[in-house]
């Protein structure tokens, strides 16, 4: 028999996963909480018990999605040394990822979301974000700091932009020019890089 409390959270876990995929899909306002329930596998009374409210709902996703990220990050810079930036390039901007919208990365999916949304998410946006692009700068090579967060901000930027663009496109071969582009953009803009560990 398993204990109420490992079920609950395994219901709240399953409720988290289904809000995450579905506002990476389908935005904000592309669906509700019904809809967000009902991919869960739970009443929509459940997912108002365990997050609240729509709102909630989309600060937890959002929070669960840039973890990721900083989850992934030092994980490519370890395993890739000094090519690690043209790695998570060719990564992000690959078909996998770009076709991808429900479990892609959610920088790309939920920035324009955020926009529309209140201080408190623009908040916990800035607070992630500045740990990734802490977490680039890192695996940056450069004496001055400021440079190399720069420089994180800049290679961010490209790729965040460049796969909303890529997606956009109905061309599959002008999106696989522009997404070759990208990279190269992304690449440019990180600059010199250093295996991280190693000294400046």
């Amino acid at each position: 028999m398993r204990h109420k409390g490992v079920e609950k959270e395994e219901t709240r876990r399953k409720i988290v996963e289904a809000t995450s995929r579905g506002f990476r899909k389908y935005g904000y306002d592309g669906i509700g909480v019904d809809g967000l329930a009902k991919a869960a596998g739970v009443t929509s009374g459940a997912f108002y018990s365990h997050l609240g409210s729509k709102g909630g709902a989309f600060n937890i996703a959002l929070e669960v999605g840039l973890d990721e990220v900083i989850d992934t990050l030092p994980k490519v810079q370890s395993e890739n040394g000094t090519d690690w930036v043209k790695e998570f390039a060719e990564y992000y901007l690959g078909k996998t990822h770009r076709n991808d919208l429900e479990c892609g990365c959610a920088m790309a999916t939920l920035t324009s979301e955020v926009v529309r949304s209140d201080v408190e998410i623009h908040n916990l946006y800035e607070k992630k974000m500045t740990i990734i692009v802490d977490l680039v700068a890192r695996g940056l090579a450069g004496n001055s700091e400021q440079d190399r967060r720069a420089r994180a901000w800049s290679m961010l930027g490209v790729l965040i932009g460049g796969i909303n663009v890529v997606r956009a496109l109905k061309s599959a071969k002008l999106s696989e020019e522009v997404a070759g582009s990208i990279k190269q953009a992304a690449v440019k803009a990180a600059g010199r890089t250093r295996a991280v560990g190693q000294q400046t």
